[in-house]
């Protein structure tokens, strides 16, 4: 990301960015909006969330949609222009969500979306399995073998998908794995990338182990979600391959610094608190790896996993974690942005869409600015307005 620059005015007309410079006369029939002491920033970008909670996989799918609704809203209202959406277990929700933001239904960020992820059997995305030995049903987008897969994901492709996410290990939140655990082999990695490829989609790879990252890598997907188990070296061959660590380091804290709470574990299952207590050193320790391993990184919380109004604590959670503030603040912008190959987006240049976000004070000094968000325009229309903002 650039270095900051004071004194800065940025002219809007449409949906876009025209003129950007010091002290720019304003035209005719202008709106000009004062942000003094404010920060201005593209718009955030936020590459891994879940707006519909998995818990309401066996809910009726109306309601399912209705309870994005204001998380929508409120991702937006933080600053976050534009999510990743990485998908459920069973209905492709986020599709239909995409289209009503884009066709001004309801106010949300813009959307590109991963309608589900594709799990093996027994993987992380085989939710409620028992109810397959009960009652023969089956809740996830479930495929074994390559045949399979390559059949999964072309169905993901016919539902409108913009990227493809695959179960490569297991994760905190399954029923019955765990992080370390495997899912789909190399060989079906592999075609399952290929098939994706194949037509123009990007792969996502939720992966936390070693031996996870290590298939994702060499089947050559585009990002890796999580990797927080990944040992050093690991992270050095992502890097020397330019693939994008999407790292989610809140999401695996807002649980770790919660073991001791028993109010917090209340209504929580108890095999996430004892999986979560098993791994809590290595997390603690691994995770300043990422910023020393020099991958690329984009900003993704995995918001859904906890309350989407704190994905803004991803910011210090990666500062506390060896990043500076400009590479944070990076990764939610122009590195974002690249991930998701929209270079209309993450940054302030004439051309740039107009999505920009306004912060009190200064985050490249002090990062926990990022909690507050005075102004947010997206598109060109302001979707947010304080009372610390003024019109003229």
């Amino acid at each position: 990301m650039p270095e900051p620059i004071a004194g800065i005015d940025v002219r809007v007309r449409g949906r876009r960015i025209t003129e950007t410079g010091a002290s720019l006369p304003p035209g005719p029939d202008t709106d000009v909006i004062a942000l003094p002491g404010h920060t201005l920033l593209p718009g955030l970008i936020d590459c891994h969330v879940h707006v519909v909670d998995e818990a309401l996989d066996t809910q009726p799918l109306s309601y399912q949609v209705l309870s994005a609704v204001p998380v929508l809203r409120s991702l937006l209202s933080h600053g976050f222009t534009t999510v990743r959406d990485l998908g459920g277990a069973d209905q492709p929700v986020n599709v239909s969500l995409k289209r009503a933001v884009a066709d001004g239904l309801i106010p949300g960020p813009r959307m590109m979306v991963a309608p589900n992820m594709l799990s093996a059997r027994g993987g992380h995305g085989d939710k409620t399995p028992h109810l397959a030995g009960r009652y023969g049903l089956e809740i996830g987008s479930l495929a074994d073998g390559c045949d399979a897969v390559i059949q999964a994901v072309r169905t993901q492709a016919r539902a409108g998908a913009d990227w493809i996410k695959a179960a490569v290990s297991g994760g905190f939140s399954s029923p019955i794995d765990t992080p370390l655990d495997l899912g789909f082999t190399q060989g079906e990695l592999n075609a399952l990338v290929q098939a994706a490829t194949d037509r123009n989609l990007p792969t996502a790879a939720h992966a936390f182990s070693d031996e996870a990252v290590r298939r994702a890598i060499s089947a050559g997907v585009r990002s890796i979600e999580h990797a927080c188990l990944a040992s050093a070296a690991t992270l050095r061959l992502a890097a020397d391959a330019g693939i994008v660590v999407v790292p989610t380091q809140y999401a695996q804290m807002y649980y770790v610094d919660r073991l001791d709470d028993e109010l917090f574990w209340q209504d929580r299952p108890d095999s996430l608190r004892a999986t979560y207590a098993q791994h809590a050193d290595a997390l603690r320790a691994g995770l300043p790896d990422v910023a020393a391993s020099g991958v690329p990184i984009a900003f993704g919380t995995d918001a859904g996993m906890f309350p989407h109004e704190e994905n803004w604590r991803e910011f210090p959670t990666l500062v506390t974690n060896g990043f500076t503030p400009q590479q944070a603040l990076g990764a939610a912008t122009t590195q974002a942005a690249a991930l998701l190959r929209r270079p209309d987006l993450g940054h302030i240049a004439p051309g740039a869409l107009a999505d920009l976000v306004a912060i009190p004070g200064n985050p490249f000094e002090d990062i926990a600015a990022m909690e507050h968000t005075d102004f947010v325009m997206q598109d060109g229309n302001v979707v947010r307005r304080t009372h610390s903002v003024s019109a003229e």
